[in-house]
């Protein structure tokens, strides 16, 4: 269980490195108002209404009815961390706290004893005696 555990918190820490540290990308293509289209990393789809009107009048167009709106929210580039920079102390009470939490006994029904039924050995000859060892 302490295994599991273990490589959860592994994995989850791991994702939480990765998504903090790429930057994200979210590109939007606004029609008379309206979203048309929403890319993640990518260039949001046109929605062809510009090209259509370049068409008709045989030159691009000023004031169009698109928008295009991009996002971009910077990922982490400075991940050295100097050991003088960590504050445990707020933490230690978490820590303890949460190890004191995973271990309570919630029942007697984790006590269960599974050689009840299991017969002693049986004492062929008094080993103690043989190698002259002795309580004192």
């Amino acid at each position: 269980m302490k295994q599991v555990r273990h490589k959860i918190f592994s994995l989850i820490m791991a994702v939480l490195l990765l998504m903090s540290t790429i930057s994200w990308t979210l590109d939007k293509h606004i029609c008379l108002g309206r979203v048309v289209d929403v890319a993640l990393f990518s260039k949001a789809k046109d929605c062809g209404m510009a090209a259509a009107m370049a068409a008709f009048e045989n030159e691009a167009i000023e004031n169009s009815c698109c928008d295009d709106e991009s996002v971009t929210i910077h990922g982490q580039d400075d991940l050295k961390i100097t050991y003088h920079d960590i504050n445990i102390e707020p933490y230690v009470f978490t820590i303890v706290d949460s190890q004191n939490y995973l271990n309570i006994d919630f029942g007697p029904e984790l006590y269960q004893v599974l050689n009840e039924y299991y017969p002693p050995p049986k004492i062929v000859k008094d080993i103690q005696l043989l190698d002259e060892v002795f309580l004192i």
